[in-house]
């Protein structure tokens, strides 16, 4: 005889669907981040053994302000500020410069004390704002 034909069977897919969400509910619920920063492998380099701890770091602030400049916190002239880092740069050229710009502060005044650096000969040099 033959085969009876009638419905064929269907497999709901509904619960499989609820449970899959429910599933990935409690893992992303259940996750813990791992923090990578406090894995990674740092080398520090070592201490130079011939440095002095107490040697004091050869470095020059001026400020660039909209009514003037500053060379290491004191309020100064151009051109007394030019005098003072010519002598400073004839006792070292290697020393850092750090130029911190006031925000308001024209762009030319920058200029003219970048252009300063480069008459002295200083060339170690680093801009920021503040």
């Amino acid at each position: 005889m033959g085969k009876a034909k009638g419905e064929e069977p269907k497999l709901d897919m509904t619960p499989m669907i609820d449970c899959v969400f429910q599933l990935l509910i409690f893992f992303i619920i259940s996750l813990k981040p791992e923090d990578i920063i406090a894995h990674l492998d740092v080398n520090r380099p070592q201490a130079d053994s011939r440095a002095k701890p107490d040697t004091k770091l050869d470095l020059i602030q001026v400020g660039v302000f909209t009514d003037g400049f500053t060379l290491n916190d004191r309020n100064v002239s151009y051109t007394t500020m030019e005098s003072m880092m010519t002598r400073l740069a004839a006792l070292s050229k290697t020393q850092t410069v750090v130029i911190k710009c006031a925000l308001e502060s024209p762009h030319s005044r920058l200029i003219e004390v970048l252009n300063l650096c480069s008459k002295v000969g200083l060339k170690n040099l680093s801009v920021m704002s503040m």
